[in-house]
């Protein structure tokens, strides 16, 4: 009878645990104020139109989730004829592919120095990348700012003039 209690209350504790909720905070971007630059050789500017799904976990990052999309029509580099040559076929075909993805699959890191592994999805074409980022908690609002380069060759991006490497900086202040 003392063994078929004990199977009992350990079966007990085992369900209870297998329907802990897992403890991620759902960050909204704050619209107004975030910024994602890109830097190159000969062409710098802005993107906009910022979409994201942030559940991040401080304690336990291993349980979060990073998505976000940026549209590409947004691009600005201060040059109006850049601009149009960015959204062009050979480069980042705006009208083929409107948005730019990014999709996580792990995340890591702790004392506010974190790493999001993922997908990016630029033109149709998806690569893993390794995005480090910092998170700065100030309570109900917060910062996230990352930093990582791309190849857009990789990403089919043949345009003439466009540079070997980009750098992307993003910078999300998102609250509770």
């Amino acid at each position: 009878m003392k063994s078929i209690k004990l199977a009992l209350g350990a079966l007990t504790v085992l369900v209870a645990s297998a329907f802990t909720a897992i403890q991620s905070t759902n960050w909204k971007l704050n619209e107004n104020t975030y910024s994602v630059t890109f830097k190159g050789k000969n062409v710098d500017g802005v993107i906009k139109g910022l979409k994201t799904n942030i559940e991040f976990d401080e304690a336990k990052p291993e349980n979060s989730k990073i998505s976000a999309s940026l549209d590409v029509n947004t691009i600005n580099t201060g040059n109006g004829m850049k601009n149009k040559h960015a959204k062009s076929e050979d480069a980042l075909d705006a009208k083929q592919f409107p948005t730019i993805n990014f999709e996580s699959v792990s995340v890591s890191g702790k004392s506010g120095a974190y790493t999001a592994i993922g997908k990016l999805t630029i033109k149709g074409v998806t690569k893993e990348i390794s995005l480090p980022f910092a998170f700065e908690n100030k309570g109900t609002e917060s910062e996230f700012k990352g930093k990582f380069t791309i190849i857009p060759k990789d990403y089919n991006i043949t345009k003439g003039g466009t540079p070997e490497t980009l750098e992307i900086e993003i910078t999300t202040p998102v609250t509770k």
